[in-house]
C-alpha cells in the first residue's frame, strides 16, 4: 500500500489533555506527525488541530475514527494535498552584516518573495509563507550568509470544499 500525506482537520473544545489523547493515538500505532497546528476556528468557542501524517488510506479512515471517539473531539476529517489548500510561515534571523556587506542576500529575499519584518545593528529577520519545499529552500540559501535562527510553523490548511462544520454543529445546538 502506498503512504500518502494526509491532513486532519479536528474540531474540538479547548480543553486540558486532549492534545496528550490525541498524540497517544498516533504514538500507538508508530505513526510520525509530520506538523501540528492549532488556533482558534471560524466558529466561537471551537478549535482546530491541523495534523500532517503520511500514512496509507486504510490507516487513516481508523486513525480519524479513534480520534472522533475522544470526548472532547466535536468532529474531524481527512483531506489529501488535492483537496486542500494549505501553506506555511517560516522566519529566519540573519546577521546584519549579511544584509550590508553582501548585496547577493538582498536578490535572494526578492526573488524568495520573502518579507524583511525587522532591522537591528546586530540582525535582521525574514518572513516568507509558502510551501515546505519554498520555505527549506531559503533557509539553505541563507545559511552561508549566517543564519542565526531558524523556525517553521505547521501547516495551516482550508478545504477547497465545504466541510459543514457549521451545519454540524447548529444540529447540536438545536437538540
Amino acid at each position: 500500500m502506498d503512504k500518502k500525506t494526509y491532513t486532519i482537520s479536528v474540531y474540538t473544545e479547548n480543553n486540558v489533555g486532549l492534545l496528550n489523547r490525541i498524540s497517544a493515538i498516533f504514538l500507538k500505532r508508530h505513526i510520525n506527525i509530520e506538523s501540528f497546528s492549532t488556533s482558534e476556528s471560524e466558529i466561537k468557542n471551537v478549535f482546530r488541530f491541523v495534523i500532517v501524517v503520511k500514512i496509507t488510506a486504510e490507516k487513516i479512515t481508523k486513525i480519524v475514527q479513534q480520534i472522533e471517539k475522544q470526548i472532547d473531539v466535536i468532529k474531524a476529517f481527512y483531506h489529501t494535498d488535492e483537496e486542500t489548500i494549505f501553506q506555511e510561515s517560516a522566519l529566519y534571523k540573519v546577521r546584519s552584516s549579511a544584509l550590508f556587506e553582501e548585496r547577493h542576500i538582498q536578490n535572494i529575499i526578492k526573488q524568495s518573495h520573502a518579507n524583511i519584518v525587522t532591522v537591528s545593528p546586530e540582525f535582521f529577520v525574514i518572513e516568507k509563507t509558502g510551501f515546505r519545499e519554498e520555505t527549506e529552500q531559503l533557509r539553505k540559501d541563507l545559511e552561508p550568509y549566517g543564519l542565526l535562527q531558524f523556525v517553521r510553523s505547521g501547516r495551516i490548511s482550508v478545504t477547497k470544499a465545504k466541510m459543514g462544520i457549521s451545519e454540524i454543529l447548529h444540529t447540536f445546538k438545536t437538540k
